[in-house]
């Protein structure tokens, strides 16, 4: 691992092995745009990507693109490195954020929260979804503060 920077989780992945259900969230993330398939049965929104919805049971879904900005549900400080190679970007936060523009349940995305202090991160604050380009095909979407 090259270039660690405090508070930024390093992907260990370099492709998002896409399928059927998930490919289309990745084009978008390669465009720099955040979207979500909703169910165009019963309205819900799935993240991350499924086959069928988890309310109803429906495959038919429409991807929607979204704001790129959530409101933080939870979330937690790492200090202490999983690895020792890990040093280096302790500490860190990760996050459960609410999306905004669904309803929210089934709509959240567990982050890293980039860029941020930890101790001053809250629930309820705003963060902006961004895409961290990690390779050529893999945009990881991270959080920074709004």
């Amino acid at each position: 691992m090259t270039d660690l920077i405090q508070g930024t989780f390093p992907s260990m992945m370099q492709d998002p092995f896409a399928d059927e259900s998930t490919q289309p969230f990745w084009d978008a993330a390669n465009e720099g745009r955040l979207t979500a398939p909703r169910c165009t049965v019963c309205g819900t929104f799935v993240l991350p990507p499924q086959p069928f919805c988890f309310v109803c049971q429906s495959q038919a879904f429409e991807w929607v693109d979204l704001p790129g900005t959530g409101t933080i549900y939870t979330y937690t400080v790492v200090r202490h490195p999983l690895a020792p190679q890990l040093a280096a970007v302790v500490p860190y936060v990760s996050g459960v954020i609410e999306l905004d523009g669904t309803q929210g349940a089934g709509a959240r995305l567990l982050l890293n929260i980039t860029d941020a202090d930890p101790d001053t991160v809250r629930i309820g604050d705003k963060v902006q979804i961004w895409f961290d380009q990690v390779s050529d095909t893999f945009p990881l979407p991270r959080a920074r503060m709004a």
